[in-house]
């Protein structure tokens, strides 16, 4: 028997328990002081009435025999796949139902899609980016190349023709940065991928955060993305379901390499190792969409751009340099006074109370920055706002 020798080349913790550790330590020092938790990305509010309500008469259909179901369809549910198609439409994308595959998140399929790549693909990912991106490919021993992202590109590292790839993560709006790609910018990425033969997996987790014009809601919105990317989204920031455990994967019928249909592999995978979501959970989902449902969703994601609203604005009070925190429940401010970012972690925790994010746990670009996410309660965040006024004073 032997091990996955991959997994030696991982940090031994996920980032988000060394922050849990360090934060457990501060409370046995200082029992009793007030903890501002604005680090890990969590909702906060309830889910939607509506999507309580389709929940419970799911749950009582599945107390009465004549009702009761059973396994689902492979892919969800037609109700919810049809749901989410029409969905796409709002924003003048169009996708096909056969295109459309339910899961129980897009963490789980953005480590789960590598299953249908073969180990020997170059992958290039974004620096700073989300830590699953990276873990997952250096468990599968693939090699990395990265796109460096700075505050001189803004965060929105764009092509380069002298680095070739066979897989691309793009996240839009972004985690960590908040920053979000334009279609006009997405089409370049499009085009590079086409010109390479390259896919991209592109996460679109906090597209619902999108106001107004400017950035993209999808990759669909590149001509030529259907051939060339998947897209990942989900319920848990949209719509409160961290917990419930929602999302969906578009993977085009136009796509696909070395003559296979990348939509039916896929379909393969997902039938041999997973049996779908909960009929009680796809309800849930279904109603998300509805016009109560969207209308109540709306008012709470206002709550958290009002949120990132009001740190952005405290920032720039103190004339600290950050992206994110417009069409995006992530802001990411300059480490000002400090190039160490767990150095300087340690120092606001001390300091104010206030928990964030050492941006060098998402990779060596985001040394010298910290993230701070809107998805904390109202209170929590103006209580922050006031200590980060006084902490850069």
């Amino acid at each position: 028997m032997k091990i996955n020798g991959n997994y030696k080349n991982l940090q031994e913790s996920y980032l988000f328990s060394d922050i849990a550790h360090k934060v457990a330590a501060f409370c046995v020092r200082h029992p009793g002081r007030e903890i501002l938790k604005m680090g890990i990305g969590d909702v906060t509010l309830p889910l939607a009435p509506a999507v309580v309500s389709a929940m419970e008469r799911a749950v009582a259909e599945q107390g009465d025999k004549a009702t009761f179901r059973g396994y689902g369809p492979e892919q969800g549910y037609p109700f919810l796949r049809e749901a989410i198609r029409a969905y796409y439409g709002t924003f003048g994308v169009f996708v096909d139902a056969d295109e459309i595959f339910v899961s129980d998140g897009a963490k789980s399929d953005l480590g789960n899609i590598l299953d249908i790549f073969a180990a020997d693909n170059t992958v290039l990912i974004p620096d700073p980016v989300y830590p699953v991106y990276v873990d997952t490919n250096r468990m599968a021993g693939r090699r990395i190349v990265f796109a460096e992202g700075n505050e001189e590109n803004g965060f929105l590292p764009m092509p380069d023709e002298k680095v070739a790839a066979d897989i691309i993560y793009i996240c839009s709006p972004n985690n960590p940065t908040g920053a979000a790609y334009t279609a006009r910018q997405l089409q370049a990425w499009v085009d590079y991928a086409n010109r390479q033969g390259a896919v991209i997996l592109y996460d679109a987790a906090y597209e619902s955060f999108i106001f107004g014009r400017g950035p993209a809601r999808s990759i669909y919105e590149a001509e030529g993305a259907k051939e060339c990317a998947i897209e990942f989204c989900s319920f848990s920031k949209t719509a409160g379901f961290t917990c419930t455990r929602c999302g969906y994967t578009v993977v085009p019928l136009a796509l696909k390499r070395e003559g296979v249909s990348l939509n039916k592999m896929w379909l393969r995978r997902q039938t041999t190792k997973f049996n779908g979501v909960s009929y009680i959970v796809q309800r849930g989902a279904e109603a998300a969409f509805s016009a109560a449902g969207r209308e109540q969703i709306k008012e709470n994601i206002s709550v958290y751009r009002a949120n990132a609203r009001a740190i952005a604005d405290a920032l720039d009070g103190a004339g600290i340099w950050y992206t994110g925190g417009k069409n995006s429940p992530y802001v990411w401010l300059r480490c000002a006074g400090a190039s160490d970012s767990f150095a300087f972690f340690d120092r606001l925790l001390e300091e104010t109370g206030i928990v964030g994010t050492p941006g060098a746990g998402f990779g060596k670009n985001g040394e010298g920055y910290l993230r701070l996410t809107a998805f904390a309660d109202e209170e929590t965040v103006k209580k922050a706002c006031r200590k980060l006024r006084a902490f850069f004073s």
